[in-house]
C-alpha cells in the first residue's frame, strides 16, 4: 500500500492527491500535524528539509509533487495519463507545470507567508511584488487558455493537478477579476471535477487556519 505523508490544507499535497483520486489509486493518508508525532518522525527521516508531501512506496520515498506524479504514472499507472508520451506535448505539459508552481503557487505563498509574520515584521513590498506577479500570470494565462478546456487542451494532465490548488488559493489572496473570464472559467471547471472536489472537502475543516482569512465563495 502506498502512503502519502501530507496535510489536507497544503496546496502541494492537493496536487498529488488530485492525481491519486483521478486514477482511484489506493493509498494510506498519513496526516502530518502535532497530534501525529509518528508521522512527523517518518517525514523527518525521508525528506531532506522536512517538506511534504512525500510518497512512500515500500522502501522508496519520493518527494517533490511533480516527481511524485511522474513516479505514479510510471510505477502505478491508471486510466489518466498525466504526462503525454509524445515528447513535444510532454514538454508543453512540463513547462506549464513549472509555470503554475513558480508563477502562481510561489507568489501566492509569499502573500500567505507575510500574513503569518508578526505585524511589525510584515513587508508590504513583498506583498505588492507578489500580487504584481500573480496579475501578470493571470494576464498570460487568459491569452493562453483561448480554445482550451484544460491547460494543455482537452485532456486533464499534470498541469491541471498543479493549476487547481494554485488557482484555488491565489484567488483568495489576489482575486481573479472579471477581466479574466477564461481564467475564471478554467478555475471553475477545475473546482467542479470530482478529484478536486474531494480535495476541497478534505481541506474544508482547516479553513479557519488560513492566515489571510478564507472567503465563503468556494
Amino acid at each position: 500500500m502506498l502512503a502519502l505523508l501530507a496535510h489536507p490544507f497544503s496546496s502541494y499535497c492537493w496536487k498529488v492527491q488530485i492525481a491519486l483520486y483521478e486514477n482511484g489509486t489506493p493509498y494510506e493518508y498519513k496526516l502530518l500535524g502535532p497530534d501525529q508525532p509518528e508521522n512527523q518522525a517518518v517525514l523527518a527521516g525521508v525528506s531532506p528539509h522536512g517538506k511534504f508531501p512525500v510518497l512512500v512506496d515500500g522502501e522508496q520515498a519520493v518527494f517533490e509533487s511533480t516527481i511524485i506524479i511522474e513516479y505514479l504514472q510510471q510505477f502505478h499507472p491508471g486510466k489518466a495519463v498525466f504526462i503525454p508520451t509524445d515528447p513535444v506535448a510532454a514538454l508543453e505539459v512540463r513547462k506549464l507545470d513549472r509555470f503554475f508552481d513558480n508563477y502562481v503557487m510561489t507568489p501566492m505563498q509569499r502573500i500567505v507567508g507575510d500574513f503569518i509574520r508578526e505585524p511589525a515584521q510584515r513587508d508590504a513590498l513583498t506583498v505588492t511584488e507578489a500580487k504584481a506577479m500573480l496579475l501578470r500570470s493571470y494576464t498570460w494565462l487568459e491569452a493562453y487558455l483561448v480554445g482550451r478546456e484544460f491547460a494543455c487542451g482537452k485532456t486533464f494532465s499534470l498541469v491541471d493537478c498543479a493549476a487547481a490548488p494554485s488557482l484555488f488559493y491565489a484567488d483568495w489572496v489576489c482575486e481573479i477579476g472579471e477581466e479574466f473570464p477564461l481564467l475564471k472559467g478554467y478555475r471553475q471547471r477545475l473546482l467542479a471535477r470530482d478529484s478536486v472536489v474531494e480535495s476541497v472537502d478534505k481541506a474544508r475543516p482547516f479553513r479557519s487556519h488560513f492566515p489571510a482569512g478564507a472567503p465563503d465563495r468556494d
